[in-house]
């Protein structure tokens, strides 16, 4: 099936959840007029389906491929890769003094979002250099800046984040990765790295000219845990202060990953220092590369959920598709007995319904989250302490539809869902990743419950559900009693719950209150959909209270219910 980008959809979103015709009316994104961010909605979305898609069937199926050292990617990748750095879709929201084009997050997100539902393995690449952008952007020195963003935000570099080590996944203050600083000769000043980082996404790849690996190391008398980490720069190839490549660093990829899916994506085991020459350039402060980390992963996590949503439409699509062409029985109710289409019978048409409920709702929550954190930039009151309380919510309810949609997809294809040749199964397979990456969704709950409400007495979540509230009101009441059984819980975790409680609660919890932000959002552009979406929408946006709300209405019992029962049984007992 070829793919179509939901180019009216995410107007909508941007227009309704984004609200980007306020974050326009400040002269920073004065730019982003409505004709300009219609042009580039359209523009990603075509060049998306027409250069990104085509490629995603061949990527899951031949995969990237090492030899010697080098990844080998399928035919056309690299011409895809050219043309996305040639037209400037890397640079969208770029800072101007580096290249960039200076225009809301909002619009980046967008364009990742139809690369990604293009194709999702593919779709990291870009992505991962967003998060290196940010880090360097926030905390690279003048002169690095200088040397690195440049390139970084044309696309004609890529990034990379080197966190994960084989003991150190989520607990980032056991890595071993060493930084020994240099005191003289040509590299004085810096260190020598030395280490090995697993799961590193695009670790290694020849379509872009350099590769500028962001790598978390340890400096000889560094306090121990997270305290004691420091971000490095490890370029793939030297360079000089003038942004002229040298010669290769000693850092190579020696394995990749057989995955579950995203098998266009290489996932590398980075050596670092085979040859005790690997040299890296400090980032920040020594021992301050756990708040450097932080704003790599906050662009990460938001871009996560993004993958949710991506892999959902696409997946919607695939579904839709094969619901209108495929003939099968007779409608139940019908007095003619001629086979229809499987999109006539109710159970595949609620299906489908909850497909796009939950992925127009995942899109809603994610273009509002992108527009607190243009809103952030722009210094607004309360926009970050927002944007921070959304990031847990998009990054694990997102990728959970991801999966759910995925699922679903393949439940409609049937028979044909669980063999390859209709391509539902690749996403089902690809979706698999988003809950775990970038900090896995318990994480993301576990966030939400410690740091999130923790910041003053938990204000930050609770003036975002009676903002729920506030709207729903007596026109959504499923709704509104969602938004009040999460203030409910938010209280409870806040005065009374210790920590195990809050814990085993986390995950339900952070279901209720991503549900209850969706469906608030879904409203708004209930409220201003035109066209098509005025007779779609108020349809999706009601099988979502009707449905989606009170199943989430149900998991309070859950995110109440304490630790005790968890620990019933020892661990000798539970898992033998």
């Amino acid at each position: 099936m070829q793919f179509i980008a939901p180019t009216a959809d995410q107007i909508l979103a941007i227009k309704a959840n984004a609200g980007m015709a306020e974050i326009a009316a400040y002269d920073r994104f004065a730019a982003a007029s409505a004709d300009l961010v219609e042009a580039i909605v359209e523009g990603i979305g075509a060049f998306a389906a027409g250069e990104w898609a085509p490629l995603n069937r061949i990527g899951d199926v031949e995969g990237a491929r090492l030899a010697n050292g080098a990844i080998a990617l399928p035919d056309g990748f690299d011409r895809a890769y050219r043309s996305f750095v040639e037209q400037g879709w890397s640079a969208v929201s770029g800072d101007v003094d580096f290249g960039g084009q200076g225009l809301p997050f909002t619009l980046s997100a967008n364009v990742l979002e139809n690369l990604g539902t293009a194709n999702m393995a593919f779709g990291l690449l870009p992505m991962l250099t967003v998060g290196a952008i940010e880090a360097l952007a926030h905390h690279g020195s003048p002169a690095q800046n200088a040397v690195y963003l440049h390139k970084l935000v044309s696309g004609e570099w890529s990034g990379t984040m080197n966190l994960t080590e084989p003991q150190a996944g989520s607990d980032v203050g056991a890595l071993r990765t060493t930084a020994v600083p240099i005191t003289a000769g040509p590299h004085a000043g810096r260190y020598k790295i030395n280490g090995t980082k697993i799961y590193i996404t695009w670790g290694e790849h020849d379509l872009a000219a350099n590769i500028i690996h962001l790598v978390l190391a340890r400096i000889p008398g560094a306090p121990q845990g997270s305290r004691g980490i420091s971000l490095f720069i490890v370029p793939k190839f030297h360079v000089a202060a003038d942004g002229a490549l040298g010669l290769r660093n000693d850092v190579r990829c020696v394995a990749i990953e057989h995955k579950l899916g995203i098998n266009a994506s290489p996932t590398c085991v980075m050596s670092f220092g085979d040859n005790d020459d690997c040299i890296g350039e400090l980032v920040g402060p020594e021992n301050g590369g756990l708040q450097a980390m932080f704003t790599m992963m906050n662009s990460a996590r938001i871009n996560v959920g993004s993958q949710g949503v991506q892999i959902a439409e696409r997946a919607l699509q695939q579904a839709q598709y094969y619901a209108r062409e495929r003939v099968q029985s007779a409608r139940a109710s019908s007095p003619v007995k001629d086979p229809v289409a499987i999109i006539e019978h109710p159970d595949v048409r609620r299906m489908i319904l909850r497909m796009r409920a939950l992925t127009e709702g995942a899109r809603a929550l994610l273009y509002y989250t992108a527009g607190q954190v243009d809103r952030a930039t722009l210094g607004i009151e309360g926009a970050q302490m927002r944007a921070d309380v959304l990031v847990p919510l998009i990054k694990a309810w997102g990728t959970d539809i991801g999966c759910e949609v995925a699922s679903i997809g393949v439940q409609i294809h049937g028979g044909m869902g669980f063999v390859e040749e209709t391509g539902a199964a690749q996403h089902y397979r690809d979706a698999r990743i988003a809950p775990i990456y970038e900090g896995t969704n318990g994480i993301q709950a576990a966030d939400l419950v410690t740091r999130k409400l923790g910041y003053a007495g938990g204000d930050g979540l609770l003036a975002l559900l009676a903002d729920v509230v506030a709207r729903a009101d007596k026109a959504a009441p499923e709704l509104r009693g969602l938004a009040k059984d999460c203030i409910a819980v938010a209280r409870w975790m806040s005065r009374d719950a210790a920590l195990d409680d809050k814990l085993a609660g986390s995950v339900p919890f952070c279901t209720m209150c991503a549900v209850a932000v969706a469906g608030w959002q879904l409203l708004r552009q209930v409220d201003v959909a035109e066209g098509a979406l005025a007779a779609t929408k108020p349809v999706i946006a009601r099988y979502f209270m009707e449905h989606i709300v009170p199943e989430a209405r149900g998991l309070k019992a859950a995110a109440t219910a304490g630790a005790g029962l968890l620990y019933a049984l020892d661990a000798k007992a539970l898992v033998g």
